[in-house]
């Protein structure tokens, strides 16, 4: 499955310190090199937006070039107003532009790699799939671990 990487995940790769690693930025260079990663304009936009100096600005956007925008339709945006008002009614609120990476990813069958915490809460009422990061046992931090032990 194709993957539409949200503006948390790229920030957490590309803003952050090369020295620093986390699972999100090991997923992300493996949905790259696996060529699933995907990207809409309005993604690119909030990753470039913010960067005060121009030479991070310039190596983020170099490195957002290998990756084409994907085409978005007239039926996205109107796809995404309706996720909105279905999201609104039942009091699950977010932003215009994560409307329409659901909407773009629900057109494509695409899954959606984001750390936001919205994006859960859409599932409840959107057809969006989240795709998660396949851990090991070791991997999974301890706070999330069943405990094996008997009592």
């Amino acid at each position: 499955m194709r993957v539409l990487i949200d503006t948390s995940i790229w920030s957490l790769a590309l803003r952050r310190a090369e020295h620093v690693q986390n699972p999100e930025a090991l997923e992300l260079r493996r949905l790259i090199t696996t060529h699933v990663a995907e990207i809409i304009g309005p993604i690119r936009q909030e990753v470039l937006s913010g960067v005060r100096d121009q030479s991070q600005f310039d190596r983020l956007e170099s490195h957002l070039a290998a990756f084409p925008d994907l085409p978005l339709l007239t039926e996205d945006y109107v796809t995404a107003a309706k996720f909105f008002n279905l999201c609104r009614s039942r009091g699950i609120q977010g932003s215009n532009t994560d409307f329409l990476i659901c909407a773009v990813a629900v057109r494509h069958d695409f899954a959606v790699f984001t750390t936001d915490r919205d994006f859960p809460l859409f599932t409840k009422c959107l057809p969006v799939v989240l795709h998660e990061i396949k851990r090991t046992a070791e991997q999974t931090p301890a706070r999330y671990r069943r405990s094996r032990a008997k009592p």
